[in-house]
């Protein structure tokens, strides 16, 4: 039967599947490469990458109720926010206080993440209570996430909801989840420090500056000036217009939004299904052998262990064949949770409006459980009423040790110590301005190596010249920084377009850590 899927639905459906960059033949290949499906499982369970500087907050519970339950959620920005609830609360009690703190309109996207004991991650079900779903706790910890990444980012309405999705991108992208190219990588870094900093000014910002952010798992050196150059190549557009062309730049990756599961086949090897606003993509190892569409899938049940799929596909002479795939689990808790995320995303991204009521004979879903979908579909969530306006306030990245003060600190414990107070990334309160996002301590890299004293006796007293005044000394130094970063800034554009650096500018590189 794998044999049957890999020939059926490799050709053609995985055409369909495909970015119009790929269908033209201008993939460059290696895009989202799915690693073996263990290690991707392991991915999963670790806890979230926080890409931004985030805060405590503290929600105490209405009224004066002494029987309380504490949750502790982790959003998307680095906040830990702390709630207490009467002890019976339902998930949805803990979800609307969330959304309240945050102001989210476009609710329908985001969930509530947590993990069993079994390290086996769980939507909170809104509907039941919640000490009754988490066993590990209390405080009962739960993340605050991307439940359905929208299939057309140009469709959320609200500059804040795309924010969120930015975060949670880069987050995917950090944690090796969400994987792309090179220059891809370096476009969507470009767009992050467009939106947080504004346009670059070379002679306030240089590459140093991008090291102290974390955009690649494989972030180098090399990299960053890469990063350093494309930025100054969107100078002028806005934090909104940063971050929408972002998710248009991300949407496009071929593991966007994908809702990974690692399962067994009939004949025992491992696999992986996707689900996807499309259907559900089949991966054996890194390679993508087929994609059941929503629409050719008539039945999904589960039994403890045991996934069960009927998919009906046109043959050669356009008839319709009716074929039945079986997956295992590991468990029966990985089992019902993957048919629950599956039911979900066909009824959020495939149905104007969920179903309710018993199931029939000839629903999509049967056997097995009696839940159903019970949130907004992507079209009613597209289709909503808006508001007028609101505001939001982006916080800043989370920051890290430049090059030059981890060179320093190998060299100089003291001066590195010095430098990491004035760099504290904990220290950089936002403003509205994106300047000021960077500390005004802050030195510049490049700054002029020490001069030798035979140089200093050489610059000191020229020819015929006269012994320099205090003066003259400030006058030079502003002169040779002014000469050295414009040096630098060329010796850089000409090692980016294929030159080999010169010998004068090759210690003014930054060291790699």
């Amino acid at each position: 039967m794998m044999r049957f899927l890999r020939r059926t639905f490799g050709r053609q459906s995985m055409r369909r599947y495909q970015s119009p960059d790929e269908r033209d033949g201008k993939s460059t290949g290696g895009v989202g490469t799915l690693p073996h499906p263990h290690l991707h499982q392991q991915q999963l369970h670790h806890v979230p990458t926080v890409v931004t500087g985030g805060a405590v907050v503290h929600i105490p519970a209405a009224g004066n109720s002494k029987s309380v339950l504490t949750c502790r959620v982790l959003l998307l920005d680095g906040t830990d926010v702390s709630v207490d609830l009467p002890k019976n609360a339902e998930g949805q009690d803990l979800f609307e206080q969330i959304l309240f703190h945050l102001d989210l309109v476009e609710v329908d996207y985001f969930g509530l993440q947590y993990m069993d004991a079994e390290q086996v991650s769980h939507w909170l079900d809104y509907t039941k209570p919640i000490k009754k779903q988490i066993k590990n706790g209390p405080p009962y910890t739960l993340h605050f996430r991307i439940k359905f990444y929208s299939s057309e980012p140009n469709n959320l309405h609200e500059e804040f909801t795309r924010y969120l999705f930015v975060l949670q991108l880069r987050q995917d992208i950090l944690s090796s989840k969400l994987k792309c190219l090179y220059d891809v990588s370096v476009e969507l870094a470009a767009y992050c420090l467009q939106a947080e900093l504004g346009d670059c000014d070379p002679q306030e910002h240089s590459p140093e500056l991008v090291s102290e952010f974390r955009f690649s798992p494989n972030q180098t050196e090399a990299m960053e000036l890469d990063i350093f150059q494309k930025w100054r190549e969107f100078r002028g557009k806005s934090p909104a217009q940063a971050e929408l062309s972002f998710l248009n730049k991300c949407k496009w990756l071929e593991m966007y939004g994908v809702d990974m599961h690692v399962v067994k086949g009939r004949d025992g090897c491992d696999y992986a299904l996707g689900l996807t606003p499309t259907g559900i993509l089949v991966f054996e190892g890194p390679n993508k052998i087929g994609l059941f569409f929503w629409p050719k899938i008539t039945r999904m049940d589960f039994r403890k262990r045991k996934l069960t799929l009927v998919v009906v596909e046109d043959d050669e002479q356009g008839r319709e064949q009716e074929h039945t795939f079986v997956f295992r689990l590991d468990n029966a808790k990985s089992c019902k949770h993957l048919w629950k995320c599956a039911v979900e995303h066909h009824a959020f991204f495939r149905l104007r409006q969920p179903t309710h009521g018993r199931a029939g004979k000839n629903d999509f879903v049967r056997l097995g459980s009696r839940f159903r979908f019970s949130g907004r579909t992507e079209y009613q969530a597209t289709h909503g009423r808006l508001r007028r306006t609101s505001t939001f306030e982006r916080r800043p990245s989370k920051r890290y040790p430049s090059r030059r003060q981890s060179t320093v600190k190998a060299s100089n414990p003291a001066k590195a110590a010095h430098l990491s107070a004035q760099n504290n990334p904990d220290a950089n309160i936002y403003q509205a301005q994106y300047k000021q996002n960077i500390p005004s301590a802050h030195e510049h890299w490049h700054a002029a190596h020490p001069v030798q004293p035979a140089q200093q006796l050489h610059l000191a007293y020229p020819v015929g010249g006269r012994k320099p005044t205090p003066d003259d000394w400030t006058a030079r130094k502003l002169s040779n920084s002014r000469d050295e970063n414009y040096s630098y800034v060329q010796e850089q554009n000409r090692k980016n377009s294929g030159g080999a650096p010169s010998k004068m500018q090759h210690d003014n590189l930054m060291t790699t850590l």
